[in-house]
């Protein structure tokens, strides 16, 4: 809802809003630049950026920040989906509406473009209907993989998340993650105490073994340097605090 009231009532909406392009340009058009057809919209931190079950009239792309998609159950527990970082394309939907919630997690600007203008663009453009055929495989993918999640033990999962989360943020160095604990337990289907515990244990596991703790041996490299870097949570369940890590190089 906050985003199509600000994209509706221009320089009043919150959060501020500057407008790349009134029109779609010619480049844009020719060189297929979806972003350029958009608006740069600015998130604070645990802000909504749209609601489940509203209105998919836009997509969204992170320039900086992070962002999470959830859905509340009927029991009130929530599922975290996926977590956005800078780059990433989101709001994509099958249908005409969203399936999940989207917000913030820290500070963002993101990117605003109609899905109607980009559709009508992609029947046209071969370069346009490329980005948006590969960002549908990606998200597949990503379901997909996400999907196993169900059949791997605590252990597995949490070394999986930070495996992951060092491959889509190639810092070479230290590996900050913005969500807090509970995001992560969300994530993954388990408690936010399971989440501590297991963090603890590849820490103890890493420091007294060294790689050869790791659960997967893919992930070995990675958790034998990056779990005695875990960082401790320093506020409550659903915010504030903050996983670091190292990326084992």
């Amino acid at each position: 809802m906050l985003t199509q009231t600000a994209m509706r009532n221009g320089s009043r909406g919150q959060p501020a809003m500057q407008s790349r392009r009134a029109l779609v340009p010619r480049a844009a058009m020719q060189a297929g630049t979806i972003e350029l057809m958009g608006a740069c919209m600015s998130f604070a931190a645990n802000a909504e950026i749209y609601g489940e079950n509203e209105p998919a009239e836009y997509l969204y792309k992170v320039v900086s920040g992070t962002v999470r998609t959830y859905k509340v159950l009927v029991d009130g527990r929530r599922q975290i989906g996926a977590f956005h970082l800078a780059g990433d394309i989101f709001g994509l939907e099958t249908g005409d509406v969203h399936t999940f919630s989207a917000e913030a997690i820290t500070d963002c600007k993101i990117i605003v473009f109609k899905r109607g203008t980009v559709m009508a663009l992609a029947a046209r453009d071969n370069d346009v209907a490329r980005q948006m055929w590969e960002l549908t495989a990606r998200e597949l993918a990503r379901v997909q993989e996400h999907s196993l999640v169900l059949i791997k033990s605590a252990e597995e999962r949490v070394a999986g998340f930070l495996l992951e989360m060092a491959e889509r943020v190639p810092s070479g160095g230290a590996v900050d993650l913005p969500m807090s604990r509970q995001d992560i337990a969300d994530y993954l289907g388990l408690t936010i105490e399971t989440v501590s515990r297991t963090l603890k244990h590849l820490e103890k596991r890493g420091g007294d073994r060294g790689a050869e703790a790791a659960p997967d041996p893919a992930a070995r490299p990675f958790c034998a340097a990056s779990a005695q870097r875990v960082g401790e949570q320093r506020s409550n369940q659903h915010g504030g605090s903050h996983v670091s890590l190292g990326s084992g190089k």
